[in-house]
């Protein structure tokens, strides 16, 4: 056959045009070529100079940044343009096939020219947008109209000769020139916006802003259609990952439009707007704010949610399709002789086209495409508007903090935990509520259609099977509420857990002295049991979940095919049952996640409501000198001005970004401001309960001079200073700033507040760095020393995510932190209150008294040391709340004598103090020295700490790509098995064998089905017709033609069934269990480990590692990795026994398998690393934010002080910012993968089906099986993503397994002895007696000894004081009593047996010691004395009154059972310290250990325990590690040290005689 462009069949002329040029066909269909050749023509030569000249271009970040008018609506129409064109080709083909003679080239030819010619046009478009150069569009405009015209003139031909509607070819035309006819519009609107021709002045157009801006690295909104749908610009991060690890630099900034800022002013207007002028107070409504401001993209999403939906129908309907016609092929074609003929060539009719096979397969492969891309679009917009969201709910939430009346927080009405709940879960779950939320609308529409669907397949009994379906549904939701409630108790218990473990790990040194750590251990191992009840039942109704969501299809499917097969008598056709299977797979999904959705709308319920009340809580009143607005930096863009609070301003707010302006002040008459900066009058303050705290106060404050302000405790002087700031609520009378003043108080809290960041920006705090003043500052307050300590200086990071500094060194960086700051008013509680005397006389001398009073600033000094007085100029003393006195010393020396006596009184003791302090320096040191500790070996420890760092290191010594590569896709097989392991060998087993056993029983359902279907079609076509190829399908038939031979399909089918449904029971429980076991197992061996650990080992590792490990680690092993696990051995089974079973119906399906397997593990691999990036980077921003929330509502006073709240806000957005940027792009590379797994889906059913019907049209397989094949095919679809993302999931949950283990390899410390406990006598050590041999004792043996050879002989009885400077080993002797540290040579012997060989916990329980930092844990007063409950209330109630407590104990609600709250927050130091005495006291032990036990007890009292010690132990041994040589001089025998070595050793009398001695020069540098 010839090939012709008009075909030369011998009837027809083909080429003459005697009856007119157009009505010749052939010429009409050549006419349409020329558009298509003129635009090829012309665009290939721009195309290839645009390229070459682009060769060497950078991929500049701006390809992407303009769009022309349209450019959406062109991208949609010039697909279905390539659509219609494929459609048209077709039905050339097909047409050309059935004319029998020659080839019709017109038929087709033009249709492929118009395919590519389309292509070329959007290729061209993009090229010219992304070049920003217009005027090129006017071709496309020319070829537009071309085309448009040529079409048009076809279609008019094709109506004058009567073909209509009715034949295929008149509708596609039609299409293309309603097509050609809407891109022409577009083309022309694009002339018309941007008026580049035919105009005078063509629009300039910059690009937005956003783009300008090169650390934009978040492209979605900003790229073309095509990349958009598929997240093509994604492509460059995620195979980039591979190379390197993704960092925060890589993934840039967020696009204007997702700023936090800008959605908090969206959802702030949309707020404010319903406060109505009539009534102010009524609370507006969140949920309208939240619809009113992000309502549109949610409505955009759920309109792609019900195309997607809609589409997903086209599955099964082309599945029965396919099924039906696939025996139909062959008959028809010999009865369509009757020849449908104009213009001499056939043409096909439309319906016909539906009933063909091939373009079925072609129309499911596009439905499925079209499916998934708008799914994923739908999730994509639903996952931004949620992030925007949650940053627009995080700013409100943050600004409403910084405005929280004090009283709140500390009346404990908002306590810390709430608004870290607000922070962490509220928004989260509005979030998440979010992104389900187009389920809500979707589902019930989806499920509806799904049962008229079924109805139509198989009548009344596909009705039976979906009430199956919807009468389940309720159970899943009951279910999924218990699990919400189970997961809430699980959380109360971890809380619990987590409380004690925090405890023990702070307290670990003194547990570990008193050998207490077991009954601790014990208390955490039964809140662990509570919790893991509750973690039972979490994992049995888990298991119910997954086994209803298994079941439930296999329960419809039986249920209807019983039901059809006893109303028809017969079998459903495998047409209609393979389509009812398909959908009843599809039923499934919304029924299961509607449940969730529920739970979920619930849960949002409550957070709105928690937010609600949250946001309408009392704000800090207004005060005369805060009368600006503080909200107002991030107002910015407000149009209209004027109050917006409940609270009324007194002035009109004024928006501004940066520069806020500063409130005016209340303007005072002369004369009060001369010399007066702070002036109260007549005031009256409270805390919030109405009762003042403090009342009638009339003082001022004198400018630029020292004030201080002195009383007893709790009377009151904090809360002055807090009322001057504002911060109290005023009942009466008024606070007087004088306008001189600076807008911002420099203010030292009592109670330590520090930032998480350097120490530097701790102490700068936002303000210009001076190199001078930053010195002079650090040394006035003594901190090189301890900076020189630090890791990495003073840019060491300290903190909750840094170094746990002591408390005198957190306070000393607060007092840096305001003399640093410029500011006119410095204020000061209590900064020497954690110090010792030499830093606080450094400080005074230095500091208060050089430095701010040299710049002439105000200071208020609150303090208890009276020594001091003398320097001050002005002095306010305090009582019950209320002022006594105030004036100059002289004053009150004149005025109230008897004061001034008292003062004086107390002035001698502590002067007495103040030069006794030998050594340089006494608890400051000793926190050096725990500082020094703790990094001296961090080195050694390093390799423990975390294996992965080191790993990264051994890459960068080879850069070698490939281990780069590979250490990064490498699945930790190694810590999968021993999380397997740990939960036991027969669990694993039985895990196992389930899973494999369910997944075929499943497909032996299926195939059942397909057997018995298809042996039914065999039984009613005639007996010699058709019959099957395969052997087993022949002897089928032959069975299925005797009578009654049919009847055993039901049964078969009915025990499957239920086989199946018992076996996804038994596999959901045993993976639920076996995490359950693992769980268990890997908390108990880690709290043990990390209990009995060596103290050393406390000492390296920081406590937020530890801790983390039983908090998130815990976590993630219980609750997240065992559904995973399941998750991922499912879809991994599905997937793999779908392609089983598509392989072994039509084996040419491995060969397309092939080329898809390596796709789709290139894909996994590139997306798992990328993932775990990201991941991380999502974890690694979101613990600054939340921790940036909570130090900002602990640290509101001093914030608000300096009047920082702006800079604040600004760190808190880009702290929101940055991790919305990391976890939008996870949700995007998420997006990324689906739509890759999703289109290789596609093509899998696609070939599939190619399969099926080639392997069909030459007889290899029956028409069931086929069907059989096809319905598995859709639903790996579904599972191929699921697969990688959970192996991504379960990859990055392995790690929290990895830590654990890490810590598991530690050393204990050797509990058992030499000895056994019957040996030891029951009363040892009775007498008390101490010999120290040669002893040598290092912390660790990678360390240098810390004793050398120490000998010392101590009487029974005796008391001996240790002293030494600082680092001489005194601390380290007191702890190798307890064997705590390393004794490697030597030994202690005790009462006549040596300590090395006792078991611990005897040696231990039988001495004590006071520590010099007191520990208290939350419980009860007698807890705290006796957690072995073994004495009796009088004994306790002796040592209490010896620790003069009795009477605040008997004072205290409950007594011995009054509460100790966290730490013993609710004592003061120097209670805590008495109460540490009193512990010591109640263990009768003939041997007691002092370790500088009285550093932070005020004079009076350690006088009084000094004589108590004395005659309490009078006959007792105890050794004194003294800070101040005074406390020792009555001592039997003194141990002077230096260096790990005895320097002298007699009794204190002697020592003294020698004047050149070091005692005596201790002594004298004392006196």
């Amino acid at each position: 056959m010839a090939l012709s462009f008009c075909g030369n069949d011998d009837d027809i002329n083909a080429y003459s045009v005697d009856e007119g040029v157009l009505n010749n066909g052939c010429f009409v269909d050549a006419l349409n070529l020329v558009p298509h050749v003129f635009l090829l023509f012309i665009t290939f030569p721009i195309l290839f100079i645009g390229w070459g000249s682009q060769s060497s271009k950078v991929q500049i970040h701006h390809n992407t940044w303009l769009h022309f008018p349209g450019h959406n609506l062109r991208w949609i129409l010039t697909f279905s343009l390539l659509f219609v064109h494929v459609c048209e080709f077709a039905e050339g083909i097909v047409s050309n096939n059935r004319m029998m003679g020659t080839n019709h080239l017109h038929l087709y030819m033009p249709a492929f020219m118009g395919f590519i010619a389309a292509t070329t046009s959007v290729v061209y478009y993009h090229n010219i947008e992304t070049s920003n150069f217009p005027k090129l569009l006017l071709v496309l405009f020319i070829y537009w109209v071309l085309a448009f015209i040529t079409k048009s003139i076809k279609l008019w031909k094709y109506a004058e000769y009567n073909v209509g509607p009715q034949h295929l070819r008149f509708c596609i035309t039609a299409l293309l020139v309603v097509l050609y006819g809407l891109l022409m519009a577009v083309e022309i609107n694009v002339i018309r916006v941007r008026k580049y021709v035919f105009f005078a002045n063509p629009q300039k157009v910059k690009p937005p802003e956003d783009l300008q801006d090169l650390g934009v690295r978040f492209l979605q909104p900003f790229v073309n259609l095509l990349s958009k749908a598929t997240y093509w610009w994604m492509n460059p991060l995620i195979m980039g990952a591979h190379k390197r690890p993704i960092e925060l630099k890589r993934i840039g900034k967020l696009p204007i439009a997702m700023r936090a800022l800008t959605n908090y002013l969206q959802l702030k207007d949309a707020y404010e707007d319903q406060r109505t002028a009539e009534d102010p107070d009524r609370a507006p409504s969140i949920w309208r704010s939240m619809y009113r401001a992000f309502g549109r993209p949610i409505l955009l999403s759920s309109t792609f949610r019900y195309l997607a939906d809609l589409l997903g129908f086209a599955g099964p309907l082309c599945i029965s399709g396919i099924v039906k016609y696939l025996k139909a092929d062959d008959d028809d074609a010999t009865s369509d002789k009757i020849k449908e003929t104009y213009f001499g060539v056939y043409f096909m009719s439309s319906s016909k086209l539906l009933q063909n096979t091939s373009v079925l397969a072609v129309l499911l492969f596009l439905a499925l495409i079209l499916q998934r891309t708008f799914l994923q679009a739908s999730y994509y917009v639903t996952i931004e508007t949620g992030i925007n969201l949650r940053g627009a709910l995080l700013a409100m939430i943050y600004n409403k903090i910084l405005r929280l009346s004090t009283s709140n927080m500390s009346m404990g009405e908002m306590t810390l935990g709430q608004i870290n709940n607000l922070v962490a879960i509220e928004t989260n779950q509005l979030m998440w509520f979010l992104f389900l939320c187009p389920n809500l609308w979707a589902m019930p529409v989806q499920i509806v259609m799904g049962v008229i669907l079924l109805y139509y397949l198989l009548g009344f009994s596909a009705l039976v099977g979906a009430s199956v379906i919807v009468l389940l549904a309720p159970i899943q939701y009951l279910i999924a509420t218990k699990l919400a409630d189970t997961q809430k108790n699980t959380l109360e218990h971890s809380t619990d857990r987590l409380k004690k473990t925090t405890e023990i790990l702070k307290g670990i040194k003194l547990l570990k002295l008193y050998a207490w750590e077991n009954i601790f251990c014990d208390s955490v191992e039964e809140t662990r049991g509570k919790e893991l009840t509750s973690l039972k039942t979490f994992a049995f109704y888990t298991s119910m979940s997954i086994f209803m969501n298994a079941a439930i299809p296999i329960a419809a499917v039986l249920a209807t095919f019983v039901m059809h097969h006893f109303i028809n008598k017969t079998g459903p056709s495998p047409s209609e049952a393979f389509a009812a299977l398909a959908l009843f797979h599809i039923l499934v999904t919304p029924l299961f996640l509607l449940s969730t959705v529920v739970r979920f709308a619930v849960k949002a319920l409550v957070s709105v409501q928690k937010l609600g009340e949250f946001l309408q809580s009392d704000e800090i009143g207004d005060d005369s000198w805060r009368n600006g607005d503080m909200s107002v930096c991030m107002e910015a863009g407000k149009k209209h001005l004027g109050a917006t609070k409940a609270i009324n301003r007194k002035q009109p707010m004024r928006y501004q970004m940066d520069n806020y302006e500063q409130p005016t002040r209340r303007q005072m008459r002369p004369t009060e401001t001369e010399d007066v900066a702070v002036k109260v009058s007549n005031g009256f303050f409270t805390w919030g309960s109405n009762l003042s705290t403090l009342s009638d106060i009339n003082i001022r404050i004198p400018t630029g001079e020292l004030t201080m302000i002195v009383g007893q405790v709790g009377c009151g002087k904090s809360s002055l200073l807090l009322a001057m700031l504002g911060e109290m609520q005023t009942i009466d009378g008024r606070v007087y700033w004088s306008n001189k003043n600076r807008h911002s108080v420099a203010y030292a809290a009592q109670k330590s507040w520090l930032l998480n960041a350097t120490v530097e920006d701790n102490i700068t705090f936002g303000s210009p760095f001076s190199k001078q003043r930053y010195k002079e500052v650090i040394d006035a307050c003594s901190l090189q020393p301890d900076i020189d300590l630090l890791p990495f200086g003073d840019q060491t990071e300290i903190g909750e995510r840094g170094i746990n500094l002591s408390g005198g060194q957190r306070q000393r960086i607060c007092v840096a932190r305001a003399l640093y700051q410029n500011t006119n008013i410095v204020f000061l509680d209590d900064p020497f209150s954690a110090l010792d005397i030499h830093l606080s006389d450094h400080l005074m001398q230095e500091g208060i008294l050089k430095f701010l009073q040299d710049d002439k600033r105000t200071v208020v000094l609150v303090t208890h040391k009276l020594q001091y007085l003398i320097h001050a100029d002005w002095i306010i003393a305090m009582k019950d709340g209320s002022i006594l006195r105030e004036g100059t010393l002289k004053d009150i020396q004149t005025h109230d004598v008897e004061l001034y006596d008292h003062w004086k009184t107390l002035m001698n003791r502590q002067d007495q103090e103040l030069e006794k302090d030998i050594q340089q320096d006494s608890q400051t040191t000793l926190e050096r020295k725990t500082l020094r500790r703790a990094f001296y070996s961090r080195e050694a420890k390093n390799q423990i700490d975390d294996e992965d760092e080191e790993e990264e290191e051994e890459e960068e010594d080879d850069d070698n790509m490939s281990t780069t590569t590979n250490r990064r896709s490498k699945i930790p097989w190694k810590v999968c098995w021993c999380y397997l392991s740990s939960g036991g060998f027969f669990m694993v087993f039985l895990m196992v064998s389930s899973k494999l056993l369910k997944h075929s029983v499943i497909v032996a359902i299926d195939y059942w089905l397909a057997f018995w279907t298809s042996s039914k079609t065999n039984q009613n076509a005639s007996a010699g017709a058709v019959s099957n190829a395969t052997g087993q399908a022949d002897s089928m038939s032959k069975n299925a033609t005797q009578p009654g031979q049919g009847s055993y399909h039901l049964p078969v089918f009915i025990i499957l069934c239920a086989a199946g449904i018992t076996l996804c029971l038994i596999t959901s429980l045993t993976v639920e269990f076996l995490g359950l076991t693992a769980a268990t197992n890997l908390h108990h061996n880690l709290l043990n480990k990390i209990i009995h650990a060596p103290i050393r080992f406390f000492d390296i590792t920081p406590l937020g590692q530890i801790l983390n490990r039983f908090s998130a680690d815990t976590n993630i092993i219980d609750q997240h990795i065992p559904p995973t696990l399941e998750s991922l051995t499912r879809s991994t089974l599905l997937c793999l026994s779908a392609i089983g079973v598509i392989s072994s119906i039509t084996p040419f399906f491995l060969i397309a398998l092939v080329p898809l397997a390596i796709a789709f593990y290139f894909i996994q691999k590139y997306f798992r690393v990328a993932s775990k990036d990201l991941q991380d980077l999502d974890d690694s921003t979101q613990l600054p934010l939340l921790c940036h929330f909570s130090e900002t509502a602990e640290g509101l006073t001093t914030i608000r002080a300096f009047r920082h709240e702006a800079r604040f806000k600004q760190r808190m957005l880009e702290l929101t910012d940055t991790n919305n940027t990391a976890y939008l792009f996870l949700s995007a590379a998420n997006r990324w993968l689906e739509v890759r797994t999703d289109y290789l889906g596609a093509v899998i059913v696609l070939t599939a089906a190619g399969a099926s019907i080639w392997s069909l049209s030459y007889d290899l397989s029956s028409v069931g099986l086929v069907g059989l094949g096809l319905t598995y095919a859709l639903t790996v679809t579904n599972y191929l993503n699921w697969v990688v993302r959970n192996l991504a999931d379960l990859e990055v949950q392995m790690s929290a397994v990895k830590k654990v283990n890490s810590f598991l390899s530690t050393e204990s410390e050797d509990y058992e002895g030499s000895m056994d406990n019957s040996q030891v006598p029951e009363n040892w050590p009775q007498d008390g007696e101490i010999k120290i041999q040669d002893l040598c004792v290092r912390y660790d043996p990678m360390l240098k000894p810390v004793l050398k050879h120490v000998n010392a002989y101590i009487k029974p009885g005796q008391k001996v004081g240790i002293c030494g400077r600082t680092g001489s080993g005194k601390s380290s002797l007191s702890l190798a009593f307890f064997n705590m540290v390393d004794i490697f040579e030597g030994k202690i012997v005790i009462d006549g047996i040596d300590i090395c060989r006792l078991p611990l916990q005897t040696l231990r329980s039988r001495l004590s010691i006071i520590l010099q930092d007191p520990v208290l844990f939350s419980g009860s007063i007698r807890f705290n004395l006796d957690p072995e409950r073994t004495c009796t209330d009088d004994r306790l109630w002796e040592a209490l009154e010896i620790a003069q407590l009795k009477n605040m104990v008997k004072a205290l609600p409950g007594g011995l059972d009054a509460v100790v709250t966290e730490g013993g927050e609710n004592f003061s130091v120097g209670q805590r310290q008495l109460f540490c005495l009193a512990r010591a006291f109640v263990r009768k032990s003939s041997i007691l250990i002092m370790d500088e036990a009285t550093a932070s007890i005020d004079m009076a009292t350690e006088n009084i325990l000094q004589k108590v010690v004395m005659t309490a132990f009078a006959d007792r041994t105890v050794v004194t590690i003294a800070h101040r040589v005074h406390t020792i001089l009555t001592a039997d025998l003194v141990i002077v040290m230096k260096r790990g070595n005895i320097l002298e050793y007699d009794k204190p009398e002697t020592l003294l005689e020698q004047e050149d001695g070091m005692f005596a020069s201790f002594v004298k540098a004392d006196m």
